[in-house]
């Protein structure tokens, strides 16, 4: 796709790409902007038409248009692709593709005709079945403009009459199963339903959700998964949401669909959920492109809990502000407390907690902290969501208030840690200090990096050894050209080999951090007589005596 890649930018200037989502004003060959991420005071986005790459010193972010668009929209380089390729006017099909990818491309383009074809369908039984728009409009309390944006409709009672018009359209029943149209005996999987589209990013329908109509089980059904629906990464509400998202700088994780609908129809546009499964990393990631403030609106039981504990884990190498909504007036959800007054919703949204704030709190609650073993395991617990908190000077706060709470010092808790540490060095125990996964490199090492090889490049840096290698990439070295311009350019005789010594002697103490945690987490899934065992424990013991 290289050809098609460079037409394309050849055709969108970068600051017309970009532009479209920030406002960009120029100062001498470059434009500047505030971050569309929102975590900037001042305006640190910057553009270079010249060279045709953008990056974002706040959220320490870079690249082309494709990646701006992939950052932005939350998508992959193919979707970003396939999105400019359109606004560009370039057919893609015009360039060498393999054969297996064109079919696959020409299959999945099937499906979404025939999901598009079905949702029409259903749209138009809503409104011509009366006793279901009275369940939709008045049980459900969704107004026309809500049902027109969600595109909401009906499945009827019949057990093929999606079927018999997608066919009489040319359809095949292999087309109608693989969109996860059809049930096992090759009739319609959904029946007596109200029909809520999945619609994706770029506003194509991939699935639904659909719930019973009066009774029966289940009371939700969904898609199956598709090539065009994978549930441990699309998020629910997201193509309507992500506008307002990145006006206001947060995202609302409900737990329902119709909590996303309702809130939507209140005026929290922010909503989206991840459509009954557990949050994934994938999730997570997909919404820090947008936005580091994610705000969860979980309920306050075991299951609850338990979720919230493991977004935690999940965001502590994603530098997200993790919040929680938790004051519903009495109402069970968000859907609930829309119908009592949807100013009481924004007001929750507004006045969300820290995640681990709200946690302590829970594990509190639960506990006799007057007693010596209920300290115990309420340390334990509190001491395993340390683990997860990066920033030190969020873990010392945190610190200080659990050994304020179990009315103990700070080094007698540090003490603990650091036993339960050595423990899980030995293999001897693993309950309570496990690390979250290292899959990505957190965004302050990405950060030495990108401001080590810029110095290395264009500071003809020559004494001091930088162990990074030298990218090829055209897009990449102008990037870290326009990152050596902005953040050493213009001071006047800076000693860049002394910048450089100071960044790479940090740079190496956080790699070897990572590579402890690496190490640790390796030992928690090996025995003590597989023959890896002592080989890793001895790496780890050396690195930690380093």
């Amino acid at each position: 796709m290289y050809d098609a890649k460079e037409e394309i930018k050849s055709r969108l200037p970068v600051e017309d790409v970009v532009g479209r989502y920030v406002e960009l004003k120029r100062t001498g060959r470059s434009l500047k902007g505030r971050s569309p991420w929102g975590v900037d005071k001042t305006p640190s986005f910057m553009v270079s038409p010249e060279k045709g790459i953008w990056h974002d010193f706040s959220a320490n972010k870079g690249g082309d248009i494709f990646t701006f668009i992939m950052e932005v929209e939350g998508v992959t380089f193919k979707e970003a692709l396939e999105k400019l390729a359109r606004e560009a006017g370039v057919d893609l099909s015009k360039y060498k593709v393999g054969a297996s990818d064109q079919k696959f491309t020409e299959k999945k383009l099937r499906l979404k005709q025939a999901l598009a074809l079905a949702t029409k369908y259903y749209q138009a039984c809503l409104v011509k079945n009366r006793p279901v728009c009275e369940y939709v409009f008045y049980k459900r309390h969704l107004n026309r403009a809500t049902v027109a944006e969600f595109k909401i409709g009906y499945a009827p009672e019949s057990g093929h009459a999606l079927l018999d018009v997608l066919k009489n359209r040319k359809f095949t029943e292999n087309d109608l199963n693989d969109a996860g149209l059809l049930n096992r005996f090759k009739k319609d999987l959904f029946k007596n339903r109200m029909m809520i589209p999945f619609i994706d990013t770029n506003g194509d329908i991939i699935g639904y959700t659909a719930r019973i109509i009066g009774d029966g089980e289940p009371k939700y059904l969904n898609t199956p998964e598709t090539i065009l629906f994978n549930k441990s990464k699309f998020i629910f509400g997201l193509y309507h949401a992500k506008e307002a998202i990145r006006r206001s700088g947060f995202v609302v994780i409900v737990e329902g669909n119709m909590d996303v609908i309702s809130s939507h129809q209140a005026g929290v546009k922010e909503a989206v959920a991840t459509s009954g499964t557990a949050m994934t990393e994938q999730h997570l990631k997909i919404l820090s492109r947008l936005t580091n403030d994610i705000r969860l609106a979980y309920d306050g039981d075991e299951a609850g809990v338990k979720a919230t504990e493991r977004a935690v884990e999940l965001a502590g190498n994603l530098g997200i502000d993790l919040t929680i909504i938790s004051d519903y007036h009495g109402a069970k959800d968000p859907d609930e407390l829309i119908q009592k007054d949807p100013n009481l919703w924004q007001q929750a949204v507004a006045e969300r907690v820290p995640a681990v704030d709200w946690l302590l709190q829970k594990y509190a609650e639960k506990l006799n902290l007057n007693l010596a073993p209920d300290k115990k395991k309420f340390s334990d617990i509190a001491l395993k969501l340390l683990t997860y908190i990066n920033d030190e000077v969020e873990h010392a706060t945190y610190e200080q208030k659990i050994a304020d709470k179990l009315g103990i010092s700070t080094e007698v808790l540090r003490e603990k840690g650091a036993r339960l540490e050595k423990e899980l060095e030995k293999a001897s125990s693993k309950r309570f200090l496990k690390k979250p996964k290292t899959t990505i490199v957190p965004d302050h090492i990405k950060k030495l990096e990108d401001n080590l090889l810029a110095l290395k490049i264009y500071g003809n840096i020559t004494k001091l050894e930088i162990p990074l290698e030298t990218p090829k990439d055209d897009t990449r070295l102008s990037e870290l050209e326009l990152i050596f311009n902005t953040n050493y350019g213009s001071i006047k005789d800076l000693d860049y080999e002394k910048e450089a010594k100071s960044l790479l002697n940090r740079y190496q103490k956080e790699i070897k951090k990572l590579k402890i945690t690496a190490l640790q987490e390796k030992l928690e899934t090996l025995e003590e007589t597989d023959p890896e065992y002592e080989k890793t424990l001895e790496e780890l013991n050396t690195l930690l005596k380093a």
